[in-house]
């Protein structure tokens, strides 16, 4: 039988910096740590209307933080 690990992915806001208590990549690494690696991974959006799963052909996009431009944003995106 398989399991899967379903994450919840409410929207929390309209930018990085609305988002109330991100995980780390280090935090993440150490919570699925614990399950077996065969174990399924997937994204739970709108209470479980729809799903989403994260592979190898996910587009990764990095951001980093900033002095806030003239609207308030202090996130853009950034290279590795």
């Amino acid at each position: 039988m398989k399991k899967a690990l379903v994450f919840e992915a409410p929207r929390e806001g309209y930018g990085i910096d609305q988002i109330d208590s991100p995980m780390t990549v280090g935090e993440l690494i150490d919570f699925l740590s614990d399950f077996d690696p065969d174990t399924l991974f997937v994204l739970s959006h709108d209470n479980g209307y729809t799903y989403g799963s994260i592979d190898a052909r996910t587009q990764v996009t990095t951001w980093e933080e900033h002095e806030p431009d003239e609207y308030g944003e202090t996130w853009e995106r950034a290279d590795w």
